[in-house]
């Protein structure tokens, strides 16, 4: 029973990996600690032996590779495969205020482009590269016929278990547009090939003519570069304008009395000892440590001294640099002494009094400290900048948190930080913010730093080391989850697309250096990428429609090395077309960041009116041109027809919502992981997963290799669906919520909580098992006492009205009303 049910949660969770730097564990527990790693300890801790454990990982494996394969398990609506029935079932008109269950069993996939079974097995993933539309509109008037927004959503640098590395004299290029070759070329003959993005005809160099793989000479279309849609080559010399920079790591902390009062310190220290040789880089990795309050702290740790010594720079108002030659130190040489530091630094400022913070300072000394070379910058901060450059006070008027008016300052109050992080991106400069703040610290300026250097952010509201345990657990997995994770230095990406289409707006963390360039100082595997799209020529000439990203970036080992992913799409003439292709995953996380740029820059209230208006064009658009349907309601067609839930789940998020308390700081950095976050993460924070998890039964259940493997539904997010005798398991991408209900059976709550019966729940129960991604909490009926946890799980149930916004049938009611 215990195994069981062991498995039954596994499989409850199987969707998508979330990939993790486990370096230390066998590969078949290394698969599945990348889908949630936390649950599998919660658990492998509760199961009797080994082989149950190892039965258990081996039959969410199996299960993960069938439900790719199997015609079976294909989600309901996920995309077409160039059967005609899919179509028509894709395009399907639904009156959705008359069927109320429309969730698919499982979580939606990504739609499988109409391509030739050729092309489709060396399509590029959709984890990595996804366009809003599978089926690419012939011209500009068939796109705004449909209503829809033509965009790509990419994750260039996400960890893959399988990457193709190439080696080669001469990487293929068109002559004419620069792409790189790859398999949706056209070769002619063995001695030409044509560009599928310019169709430019060019010359197969000889090189090119030899397979390394096959060992084999004349078979141009066999290189592993025409095989795989996404490859990295080893860049040459051409490909640099300076020699690599090693890997260099600059740390800016906050010791002011309140940083010393939350106890961040401390732990900093110990998860970069213990992470110390686990830092990406080689033998010329380079370290650095900035301290700040009113004043600037420099720390000279060249190697030969007996201990680190402190060099305080009290004049913030023209910082300078009080040596260039032994503040940033080569790790190897120095660990000692940086041990030493990491050893001593929470004992030093254990005793301060000083509030004030000299943040822009001490970011500017981080600048001219850091130029010579590049690198990483992180910044510790704590509380709003008080002094010298960069100051800011705060705006935030708490009486305006639940305001339906409209938010203000949701824009920066000063452009210090952008401009210093323009600086910092033309050095090669990347700057990572983590604020661990109990009180307002302007993050919309402050966030500045690292949108425009490709750096990160990272938030923990009302931090502190012992009265929010919760916080401190999970900043203590994101640092060691940030410390040893890849990297990629001096980086830029280009995006390139087919003749006749354009790109125009980009949305993610970079410097857009020109029209189709991003400057990224820094790059890693856990920051996605969106681009708006238009089709200023006809594409009437071409069956398909190609788009290529190439990431140029330097490793931490010091190779310049070269990313290119392709991504190939069918080119359509009928709008049933391009609505039986539509993404409405991809075209909701696109429209999310086109909401909070335009709430940006006119304003929350016009941003949250744009999404309604988006759901009342599609159905009229739906309604008129392709249904031909009389009948009242408000009809979509089935591959959209989640379309009005995720819309109103996002103006239910912390982003967008109004009329519900949001402090200022936490709206901002919701905004901030909207425009940065991969989409399947986006998904799970706007629309969870929910499965009831008490009755699992084999009804349904996969067979393999004489396993049987429980299949959960997915459950409508409302309370309707939660009853009293109840287990439910809600994913909200950072957090899991497991509901009890009070009349649940014993033997499960014994079974997965290790407690006796109901009563024994602890009111409050967090994991020690908290992964970097997942943190497990616990809630029962008992919640009452804890008001704040329990409304948050039950905002997640976006189709049940709440104070200040209405119920999932209400809104369709507005729709229908607006369509008219």
């Amino acid at each position: 029973m215990l195994a069981k049910m062991a498995v039954a949660l596994c499989v409850a969770l199987a969707s998508y990996t979330y990939p993790m730097l486990l370096r230390s564990v066998p590969i078949i527990f290394r698969r599945m600690f990348t889908v949630f790693p936390s649950l599998f300890l919660l658990i492998t801790l509760k199961l009797p032996n080994h082989s149950d454990s190892f039965k258990c990982v081996m039959s969410l494996s199996l299960l993960r590779s069938h439900s790719r394969t199997c015609p079976s398990c294909l989600r309901p609506w996920g995309g077409l495969s160039g059967v005609p029935e899919l179509e028509v079932e894709a395009l399907s008109p639904i009156n959705l205020l008359l069927e109320r269950s429309l969730l698919p069993p499982r979580p939606l996939e990504a739609p499988e482009p109409n391509l030739s079974p050729d092309l489709k097995k060396v399509n590029c993933s959709p984890q990595t590269f996804r366009c809003t539309l599978s089926s690419i509109p012939q011209n500009q008037a068939l796109l705004n016929k449909a209503r829809l927004p033509l965009g790509l959503l990419l994750h260039p640098f996400r960890d893959l278990q399988q990457l193709p590395v190439i080696t080669s004299n001469t990487i293929v290029r068109c002559r004419s547009c620069r792409t790189y070759i790859n398999p949706f070329v056209t070769f002619l003959d063995q001695r030409r090939w044509k560009c599928n993005l310019c169709y430019r005809v060019n010359d197969v160099p000889d090189e090119f003519m030899y397979n390394p793989v096959t060992r084999s000479y004349g078979e141009p279309h066999k290189r592993p570069e025409v095989q795989n849609a996404t490859v990295e080559f080893i860049a040459s010399s051409d490909y640099m304008l300076r020699p690599p920079q090693p890997a260099a790591y600059l740390f800016v902390l906050d010791v002011s009395h309140n940083a010393v009062e939350s106890g961040y310190l401390k732990f900093f220290c110990e998860s970069l000892m213990d992470n110390l040789d686990k830092l990406p880089g080689d033998t010329r990795t380079r370290v650095g440590f900035l301290t700040f309050d009113n004043t600037v702290h420099f720390y000279n740790l060249q190697e030969g001294l007996s201990q680190p010594q402190m060099l305080v720079v009290s004049d913030i108002d023209d910082i300078f640099i009080p040596s260039h030659d032994s503040l940033m130190v080569n790790l190897k040489e120095s660990k000692e002494l940086v041990k030493d530091l990491l050893t001593s630094l929470p004992g030093m400022f254990s005793q301060t009094k000083e509030t004030h913070s000299a943040l822009g300072p001490a970011l500017q000394a981080a600048f001219k400290l850091m130029s010579p070379t590049g690198g990483r910058v992180t910044v510790f901060q704590t509380q709003l900048p008080t002094l010298g450059a960069g100051s800011l006070k705060s705006r935030e008027d708490p009486n305006q948190r639940s305001s339906t008016k409209g938010v203000q300052h949701l824009a920066p109050a000063t452009d210090f930080y952008k401009k210093l992080a323009l600086d910092c991106s033309g050095q090669q400069i990347g700057v990572d913010l983590f604020l661990l703040s109990s009180q307002y610290a302007d993050l919309a300026s402050l966030a500045c730093i690292s949108k425009y250097s490709a750096g990160s952010i990272f938030y923990y509201p009302s931090f502190h080391y012992i009265h929010n345990p919760a916080q401190l657990e999970k900043f203590q997995k994101d640092l060691d989850r940030y410390l040893t994770r890849k990297i990629g230095f001096e980086a830029v990406m280009r995006i390139r697309c087919t003749k006749g289409l354009s790109i125009h707006t980009f949305h993610g963390n970079f410097f857009v250096r020109s029209t189709d360039l991003l400057s990224l100082a820094n790059v890693n595997p856990d920051s996605a990428f969106a681009v708006q799209m238009s089709i200023d020529d006809s594409l009437a000439d071409s069956s398909l429609a190609c788009f290529q990203a190439a990431l140029l970036y330097t490793s931490s080992k010091g190779k310049r090395r070269i990313r290119v992913h392709t991504l190939c799409l069918p080119v359509v003439n009928q709008l049933s077309d391009v609505y039986a292709g539509a993404d409405v995953q991809a075209i909701t996380c696109l429209l999310a960041d086109m909401a909070i740029d335009r709430s940006i820059t006119s304003s929350l209230t016009d941003a949250r009116d744009a999404l309604t208006n988006a759901v009342v064009d599609l159905a009229s658009a739906y309604k008129s041109n392709v249904s031909n349907l009389q009948q009242s309601g408000l009809v979509f067609p089935a591959a959209l027809c989640l379309f009005p839930i995720y819309i109103l789940a996002l103006l239910k998020q912390k982003a967008l919502r109004t009329g519900t308390s949001t402090r200022l700081d936490e709206r901002v950095f919701a905004m901030c992981e909207f425009k940065t976050q991969p989409l399947q993460q986006l998904m799970r924070m706007v629309h969870p997963d929910l499965y009831r998890l008490d009755n699992i039964s084999d009804q349904g259940a996969l067979h393999l290799n004489n396993t049987v493997i429980p299949q959960p539904h997915l459950l409508h997010l409302s309370a309707e669906t939660l009853s009293r005798d109840g287990a439910f398991l809600m994913d909200c991408g950072n957090t899991f919520y497991l509901w009890i209900g009070k009349c649940c059976h014993d033997l499960f709550i014994r079974d997965v909580l290790g407690c006796p019966n109901y009563a024994s729940i602890p009111t409050n129960m967090v994991s020690e098992t908290v992964t970097v991604y997942k943190q497990l909490s616990f809630q029962n009926e008992q919640i009452h006492n804890k008001k704040k946890l329990y409304s948050t799980f039950f905002q997640y149930l976006v189709e049940d009205q709440s104070e200040s916004a209405s119920s999932y049938h209400e809104f369709l009611q507005h729709i229908q009303a607006m369509s008219k």
